[in-house]
């Protein structure tokens, strides 16, 4: 007879030495379809932080670009650099010691890796300097997610749990998209960085999964760390 299988619970959020939860404000990041927010809900309801999530359908340029990019471009990065500049100086001026821990679903840094891919030169020479004109202090994370995928799963994963417009993005455009990801990650040193491999791995949807992850996350002891499913 097989046993029957245990549920699994992962670790709660660990804690500083004084007593107070470690991360006050993490970040999961990653590109379309990794389900960077579907683990941020789950870590927002497990560890009770504030869920800070964004609205890429508030762009109304959104839907024009997927069927037009190099029409549409300049002006879906323009909406979502404004939007993003005024998020994050109000997430900055909110942070004081009252304030309740907060989970999100993306950097406000992340824009550029768009703005490089979808803009031409010209183009994306403007964004800087609006860019540049916007910027705004920026409160930086206790800790940021990198959720890390092939461009074949993340294509298979919007198959999967997207009916919108989202699936008209090309294969690509993904493969660019990732390997703009993996750069920009790369050189990324503003916060602590744990960067998680997740084409054996869907945290959100199984409890095991979390387990592992949240397993590897508190034992972290340095600023930068990679995680695979089955790696010691």
């Amino acid at each position: 007879m097989t046993a029957p299988t245990m549920p699994v619970t992962a670790p709660e959020m660990p804690v500083a030495t004084d007593g107070r939860p470690r991360y006050r404000y993490v970040v999961v990041e990653g590109p379309i379809g990794i389900g960077k927010s579907a683990l941020a809900k789950v870590l927002a309801e497990r560890w009770a932080m504030t869920p800070d999530f964004e609205q890429p359908k508030s762009n109304p340029f959104l839907e024009g670009f997927y069927r037009d990019p190099a029409r549409h471009a300049l002006a879906v990065q323009t909406h979502f650099l404004l939007e993003r500049s005024a998020h994050a100086a109000a997430l900055a001026a909110a942070n004081t010691e009252q304030s309740a821990p907060i989970v999100g679903d993306f950097l406000p840094q992340k824009d550029v890796i768009y703005a490089r891919l979808n803009l031409d030169d010209e183009e994306f020479a403007l964004y800087q300097r609006l860019a540049t004109r916007l910027a705004a202090p920026i409160r930086t994370p206790d800790l940021v997610i990198y959720l890390q995928a092939s461009p074949e799963t993340l294509f298979a994963r919007l198959q999967k749990h997207t009916s919108g417009i989202e699936l008209q993005v090309s294969d690509a455009y993904l493969r660019a998209l990732c390997e703009a990801y993996n750069h920009f990650f790369y050189h990324y040193s503003e916060a602590p960085l744990l960067t998680v491999n997740t084409e054996n791995l869907e945290p959100a949807e199984n409890d095991a999964d979390l387990g592992l992850l949240l397993d590897h996350l508190n034992a972290m002891r340095g600023p930068r760390e990679f995680f695979v499913k089955g790696s010691l």
